[in-house]
């Protein structure tokens, strides 16, 4: 193995250990890409997708044929009767608020269902900051429904399930908490229990993180309308910017209404230059999602190779990107998100530290070399500098690059930790190392 020259000979066979042991787990990924692909193939097919759909248009924006074709597709391939991909949908966070601000009204509720939403979300529902332009602002109430041992509990959600109930809301990755990802069987039988106590309410679901990991998505198994980021999954790596939602024709429709103005909503819209990118992109999905995902697997083998806890382990069924690796201490985290950054593409130079970063409570410890800005589907290592010490380790435009990277962050941050070890046990060494 080429490997074998790369690193020194410890990590190097903690490698081969965690390779052999995940290879099944790797050929059940390039599976489920195989099925995702053909399903996007079919669609671009079914859409006649043609050198003239990629030509930008200026201004309004309105008939731009090359915007419609593609919302047509993520809808086909997504499982929803409409959708809106647009560049002008600034990040997941902007999504997951066009479609709750769409929907909801003053006097209705929303209840999220998957427990303590992600960061960015408490200041959109007006559970955190100074609430202004909040759904809270505008007379909309929120409530939470509490996780059970990391499951949604059926039992707690009928009892919150209210008159005042309009949007039933579900985050499918762990984000940052500390629980499981739900899996698409998990939701398709919560959505289902939800439906059966009021039919007419709507579920949305935050699809970050998710988008190809299985082989059918929310609104596959009854999620009335979905979000995302398209630096994220669906971008495919080549979108820099922009956003989508899935759902319901209505639902979109008063999506579109919050993203533009009533009256001009999905009509308008400029895409300039940017729908190449998002086609192209959105063709290479499924396999750079594989291959994010392969090493996601891999950095959570070799990692527990080195005796830490990850979540999910090696061994779990995966529906999302995120890998989370639990650091013994704060000093270990930051040290290994520093040597990903050493690892990246893009800015190996700089040496990132835990510092305030908006939407979220704590500092928070970001590497992510990444050719987009903050491009979730590119390789990085991130996480809220607070207990459990948790890096949330996700994307990776290439199998290669992640199996590089992590193993070098591992041979940088845990080798040289045993070599200051012997150093303090010998009589001249430093006793002060933060290790």
């Amino acid at each position: 193995m080429v490997t074998e020259f790369l690193f020194n000979e410890e990590i190097q066979e903690k490698i081969i250990r965690a390779e052999k042991r995940i290879a099944a787990h790797h050929q059940e990924i390039d599976r489920i890409a195989l099925i995702n692909q053909k399903r996007v193939m079919d669609s671009f097919a079914r859409h006649q997708v043609a050198d003239f759909h990629f030509s930008p248009t200026t201004g309004y924006g309105y008939d731009d044929l090359g915007r419609d074709t593609l919302e047509a597709i993520y809808a086909d391939v997504f499982g929803g009767e409409a959708a809106l991909v647009r560049h002008q949908i600034v990040s997941g966070t902007h999504a997951i608020a066009i479609a709750l601000f769409g929907l909801l009204r003053p006097g209705d509720e929303l209840l999220y269902i998957s427990g303590k939403p992600y960061d960015t979300l408490e200041e959109i529902v007006g559970i955190r900051g100074h609430g202004s332009g909040s759904l809270r602002d505008y007379g909309i109430s929120y409530n939470m429904v509490p996780l059970r041992e990391g499951r949604m509990d059926k039992q707690a959600i009928k009892e919150a399930i209210t008159e005042k109930t309009k949007v039933i809301g579900i985050q499918r990755s762990k984000g940052y908490g500390d629980r499981p990802s739900f899996h698409i069987d998990e939701l398709a039988d919560v959505i289902a229990f939800v439906k059966s106590i009021k039919q007419e309410v709507l579920v949305f679901v935050d699809n970050c993180y998710g988008e190809f990991v299985e082989t059918k998505e929310p609104c596959h198994i009854g999620a009335d309308i979905i979000a995302g980021s398209l630096i994220k999954n669906p971008g495919g790596g080549l979108a820099k910017t922009g956003g989508y939602l899935v759902g319901q024709t209505q639902a979109i429709e008063l999506a579109s209404y919050r993203l533009a103005a009533p009256g001009i909503g999905a009509e308008g819209g400029a895409t300039l230059g940017t729908l190449l990118d998002m086609y192209q992109g959105f063709f290479l999905a499924p396999h750079v999602v594989a291959q994010s995902v392969k090493g996601a697997v891999f950095t959570a083998a070799l990692l527990e190779e080195l005796g830490l806890e990850t979540r999910p382990s090696s061994q779990e069924r995966r529906t999302d990107l995120i890998q989370a690796v639990h650091f013994k201490t704060g000093e270990q985290m930051v040290a290994f998100c520093q040597a990903i950054q050493q690892a990246s593409p893009v800015n190996a130079h700089v040496k990132p530290q835990p510092s305030y970063m908006p939407g979220y409570a704590d500092d928070v410890i970001m590497a992510a070399g990444t050719f987009v800005q903050g491009a979730s589907i590119e390789l990085s290592a991130d996480g809220p500098l607070r207990p459990p010490y948790a890096a949330y380790i996700q994307g990776g435009l290439t199998y290669e690059h992640v199996k590089l990277a992590v193993s070098a962050a591992c041979e940088k941050t845990f080798m040289t930790e045993k070599d200051r070890e012997k150093d303090e046990q010998s009589p001249s060494g430093n006793k002060e190392s933060k290790f």
